[in-house]
């Protein structure tokens, strides 16, 4: 499309406008939508990890924490495992 007045120019540039109204307005609807699903790291997540971490450097065992009764042990091996990617990725940022 070539512009050759500036009458068409202005009119070109309020029908962008107008698209650029529209998709903005699509695009907070798409801002706002639930995604669904648990968020992976929330605060309740995060309290119970600081309890796990705190016990396990204490030096108990996965299962005196489990044996505790306020995680489960699959959890416990879950808190491990991203414990133990957070230990190794302390290593790596000192080297």
């Amino acid at each position: 499309m070539t512009i050759t007045s500036l009458k068409s120019a202005l009119q070109r540039i309020a029908q962008l406008e107008r698209e650029n109204e529209q998709l903005r307005a699509e695009l907070e609807v798409y801002k706002n939508r639930n995604t669904g699903g648990r968020k992976k790291h929330d605060e309740a997540w995060m309290t119970s990890y600081r309890d796990f971490a705190v016990k396990y450097e204490g030096g108990m065992t996965i299962m005196e924490i489990v044996a505790q009764g306020e995680i489960s042990r699959r959890t416990a091996y879950r808190y491990k495992a991203y414990y133990d990617e957070l230990q190794k990725n302390k290593e790596n940022m000192h080297e």
